[in-house]
């Protein structure tokens, strides 16, 4: 009996070990910042050994779990798998009139009244998050779809951004005339962007584009007689509802569903493209660019197309973004801001629509929700993507791609 639980036993004090090896490393290493704290007026060394024992039994607990997960994603299914429940459920939802109406209804219904329940600076957040939807799914085009790393999506923004600043403030162009022009400007940028890096790919288009995006804020930020330097530009209008005094709770509510529409028509459009014969050539690029331009696709159109029509989009949130502040500055449009925006696309997963929405919300909501924890959230935030990023790699819903059967007259739709 007792050489038949054994190797259990054996087991699970060997796990026991490493998780106790595992918390006294961390406990070694966390010492100075956790349980050390230097009070310079007084003179005084307060001792927080309780942080200490905080750091130890978590550290025990989360190592089990991560190792037991970890033994879990070995053992477990494929990418495969993965992608057939994702499948099985979106067919259900959408031919399931059960689920699919009500839940439809639902979330038109709590759209609408969303701004009328909840308060200005909630319907503010909610707009950066809807803001951040546009971008994470004009990138997504870019580097979901086409496979081009761009780390410098930012410049788009900020030319956007800026268009409808300098208009408005030098010629008192308003916003809606503004929109389209700052979606042409920045999709210009895309192409001028494009057309230096078509023989690049990987690691090189990588630093290039982040190189762009740098020139563009440096020119911004130096520039002062073109874009007033570091001061920025204020007093930027906001969007009118055809020449009425609105206050800032209406323009707020106004803002909200402009951005609610644009959201949608972004949807619609990038969905469209996804399936077109354009969306089908990025994935073939995406895949592999000898064998797609072997099959006679234009590569150098390919690219130029997927850079103008994600820096559209970027060109068209930049110019909400102007609205909604009223002010901007280069230090608005960091690199930071292109991390924020790739993380949204990576996260979610790439190619997918709805995998980059759930992926903006979490990114965007999340630290201004985890505000009560502000010394810890960015650290919850990061382990949040860590895990995510080691046992779903390929994103919260990764992109499933479409597939045709074709049957024969009269022959049942389970045979080929």
């Amino acid at each position: 009996m007792a050489a038949k639980w054994r190797p259990l036993i054996d087991k699970i004090t060997g796990e026991f070990t490493k998780s106790l090896l595992v918390s006294a490393w961390f406990m070694f290493l966390t010492f100075p910042l956790m349980v050390i704290k230097v009070r310079p007026l007084e003179r005084t060394i307060e001792w927080r050994w309780m942080n200490l024992v905080y750091i130890g039994v978590g550290a025990f607990f989360l190592s089990f779990i991560w190792r037991y997960l970890m033994s879990r994603k070995d053992g477990g299914g494929s990418e495969e798998e993965g992608e057939s429940w994702q499948k099985k459920a979106g067919l259900r939802i959408r031919t399931d009139k059960k689920i699919y109406l009500p839940g439809l209804a639902a979330v038109v219904a709590f759209i609408v009244i969303f701004p009328f329940i909840f308060s200005g600076y909630q319907t503010q957040i909610m707009i950066s998050a809807l803001m951040y939807v546009m971008l994470g799914l004009g990138l997504n085009i870019v580097v979901g779809l086409a496979g081009l790393l761009d780390l410098g999506y930012v410049a788009f923004y900020a030319v956007g951004a800026y268009c409808y600043a300098l208009l408005n403030h030098h010629f008192g162009v308003p916003f809606w005339i503004a929109l389209p022009l700052c979606g042409a400007l920045a999709a210009l940028f895309g192409i001028l962007l494009g057309f230096p890096v078509l023989r690049l790919r990987g690691d090189y288009l990588a630093i290039v584009t982040l190189g762009f995006g740098e020139i563009i804020r440096l020119i911004l930020e130096n520039w002062n007689e073109f874009s007033f330097g570091p001061s920025g530009i204020a007093g930027i209008s906001r969007p009118d509802f055809f020449g009425m005094e609105l206050s800032l709770r209406e323009h707020t509510i106004y803002l909200y569903f402009i951005i609610v529409m644009l959201v949608l028509f972004t949807i619609l459009v990038v969905s469209r493209l996804r399936n077109s014969r354009i969306g089908r050539a990025w994935i073939a690029l995406r895949e592999d660019e000898v064998a797609c331009q072997a099959m006679g696709i234009d590569k150098t159109k390919t690219k130029l197309t997927a850079f103008a029509l994600g820096a559209t989009w970027a060109g068209l949130v930049g110019c909400i973004f102007a609205a909604k502040t009223t002010f901007i500055n280069p230090a608005s449009f960091t690199f930071m801001e292109s991390a924020i925006i790739l993380s949204i696309v990576v996260l979610g997963g790439m190619g997918s629509i709805v995998g980059v929405m759930i992926g903006a919300f979490i990114l965007i909501l999340l630290p201004e929700y985890l505000r009560a924890f502000s010394e810890y959230r960015m650290l919850a935030f990061g382990a949040a993507m860590v895990l995510i990023m080691v046992f779903r790699p390929q994103g919260i819903i990764s992109g499933i791609r479409q597939r045709y059967e074709f049957h024969r007259a009269g022959q049942p739709e389970g045979t080929r």
